[in-house]
Order: structure tokens, then C-alpha cells, then sequence
């Protein structure tokens, strides 16, 4: 049987190419080889305020940019996260065997908080335990995340332990799924620092459905360093960032992209990278623009996701349920 692999990501922002570098491509890629199950985590989302009316288009422009991106609905599980009830109900559940020490550690609600100060919400503070039961609802094999997630994905393993100490095996234990290049693709502007979906400064990054000038653009004005040759060096963030984005999105080795810009500056690889990007996105855009011609095709794509993952879900909830005494 084919691992389970959960993949969740919220409808808030816009998808840069980071996003798509370090997860969406893979998971196109990875569609035959293991059982895809990908959430739209709305229930994320509003831990910090959303406009609704925004948030409602974000969740369907964030389903056709997945499936504009090779997601294939016949093949993998794609739903939105408040449609599966179940999300909610273990998430109440898990937070009666969480200690709140557990919760203190977590350091993306100590970065989050210092951006939203006094308006911080219980439901940021408790982000971790949601994402949690994502994770454990779909007896998960697999979580693939970037170095900056890898943090849940262990609170949701030590839940889990936890949980299956006191009531015996109930559990699955997930494994993280990092990749080996691209997991974190960093941001033009300030190459020490990872692409960022909140951060909304003009040559940050690069959207998905930029055009091919707003492209030029950012790439022409990335930062680079003092040096002119072009070697894949970590210890020159902003032409190793440039480089790595032109290798995911060519897959040429890393010694033929040396050679190929041997000799060159940095103007020639910013060109030649905005052709790349501009060329791969095209296709991209194309599809997803006919796809928001029909709302209801997407809306129907999310309902039969929904409707197909709720067994799973429910046999979990069920199991859960009657391990702690519940009706």
C-alpha cells in the first residue's frame, strides 16, 4: 500500500513561487507514488482576522492554482478543512491532553504574536493543536514541510505518544518529509530570510500569477552580493537564492549550471532566470485563469474531495471517542 501523505496550506496571501518550489511542485511530482491527501486550512486562517469575503475567494483561487498546478483531483483528496467537521472535534479533544508548557515552546506563536501584540487569539495560541489533529485524523505517514514546520510536526508526534501512553495504541506516528533542496526558498529583498506569503513589499517575492514585467522587474532588482562568479555558495545568500530557484525550476545539475554562466555576470543569470520562471508560470496561468471561469467546477472538485475524506476522518473521531468515554 502507498504511504499517506497530508499537505495543508492556507488560503491567506497569495502563492509565491517559494510555495510552489518547495511543496506544490513536489506534490504534483509525488502523485503516483504515495496517497495525497491536500487541505485547504481555512480553520488556520481566521486565528488571525480575515475579511470573509476575501477569505471565501482566497480558498477557491487557492484550489484552482493547486489543481492549475498539476494537482489531479482523480488522484489525490482535495478539500477545504472546515467542511470535515472532524478537524474541530478532535482539536477539543487533543487540547484536553495537551499541557500548556507544550504550547509555550512553540515559536512561530512567539514571532506571530509580536506581529499582532495585544489582538493575539486563543486560537493562534492553539494553532499547534489543530494542526495536530490535521495530522492524526488521516493516519498519517508523511507530513512534508519546510524547516520552519518541522517544529508541529513533532508537537503532533508528541501528542500522539501521549495520548496513545494513557489509552493504548491509537495513534499513527507521522514522519516528517523535508526536501532535499528548496525547502526554503528565500526572499529577493532580504536572501536571509525566507519567502513569505504576509510580507507584501514589492520585490519580495515572486507571485504566481505575477506577469512576466512585474517578474522582470523583481528579478532584475534581487539582491546579490559584491562578487561576479556564479557558484552555488551558501555563504553568498542572494545568488545561492537565485541560483537554487533556477535549478528547481530547469532540474539542471548543479555543475552544468556553473558551467553554463562561467565567465558571465549576474545580469546574465537574472535574465536568463526571468525566462525560465515567466516560461514555466505561462502554462500555468492559462489553466488557472479558465478555471476561475467556472466557480462551480471548483466548488464541485472541493465538495467530492470533502465527501471522500470524511470515512477516514470519522473512523479516527469514532476510535478517539470511545477510547476517552464519549457518546
Amino acid at each position: 500500500m502507498r504511504k499517506r501523505v497530508l499537505s495543508g496550506i492556507q488560503p491567506t496571501g497569495n502563492i509565491h513561487i517559494g510555495n510552489y518550489l518547495a511543496a506544490v511542485q513536489n506534490w504534483v511530482l509525488r502523485q503516483d507514488e504515495f496517497e495525497n491527501i491536500f487541505c485547504i486550512v481555512d480553520l488556520h486562517a481566521i486565528t488571525i482576522y480575515q475579511d470573509p469575503r476575501i477569505l471565501k475567494r482566497q480558498i477557491r483561487q487557492l484550489a484552482a492554482l493547486l489543481i492549475a498546478s498539476g494537482i489531479d483531483p482523480q488522484k489525490s483528496f482535495v478539500f477545504v478543512q472546515s467542511q470535515v467537521s472532524a478537524h474541530a472535534q478532535l482539536a477539543w479533544i487533543l487540547n484536553c491532553f495537551t499541557p500548556m508548557g507544550w504550547l509555550n515552546r512553540m515559536t512561530q506563536f512567539k514571532e506571530k504574536s509580536k506581529e499582532c501584540k495585544n489582538e493575539v487569539s486563543t486560537g493562534l495560541f492553539d494553532y499547534p493543536v489543530l494542526m495536530a489533529a490535521d495530522i492524526l485524523l488521516y493516519e498519517t505517514d508523511l507530513v512534508p514541510v519546510g524547516e520552519d514546520q518541522k517544529q508541529h510536526v513533532e508537537f503532533a508526534r508528541d501528542i500522539a505518544k501521549r495520548f496513545n501512553s494513557i489509552y493504548g495504541p491509537t495513534f499513527k506516528i507521522p514522519e516528517v518529509l523535508i526536501p532535499e533542496v528548496g525547502a526554503r526558498i528565500m526572499g529577493l529583498d532580504e536572501p536571509t530570510k525566507k519567502m513569505s506569503k504576509s510580507k507584501e513589499r514589492f520585490g519580495h517575492a515572486i507571485y504566481l500569477l505575477d506577469s512576466p514585467d512585474q517578474i522582470r522587474a523583481k528579478i532584475m532588482a534581487a539582491v546579490t552580493d559584491s562578487g561576479r562568479d556564479i557558484h552555488f555558495d551558501q555563504s553568498r545568500p542572494g545568488i545561492y537564492n537565485l541560483l537554487v530557484i533556477y535549478e528547481l525550476f530547469t532540474k539542471y545539475p548543479r555543475p552544468d549550471i556553473e558551467r553554463r554562466f562561467e565567465g558571465k555576470g549576474y545580469v546574465a543569470l537574472k535574465k536568463e532566470l526571468i525566462e525560465v520562471i515567466i516560461e514555466h508560470l505561462r502554462p500555468l496561468q492559462s489553466r488557472y485563469q479558465k478555471l476561475m471561469e467556472d466557480s462551480g467546477q471548483i466548488d464541485s472538485i472541493l465538495q467530492k474531495g470533502a465527501v471522500a475524506v470524511r470515512p477516514i476522518t470519522e473512523k479516527t473521531l469514532a476510535a478517539v471517542k470511545e477510547k476517552v468515554g464519549l457518546w
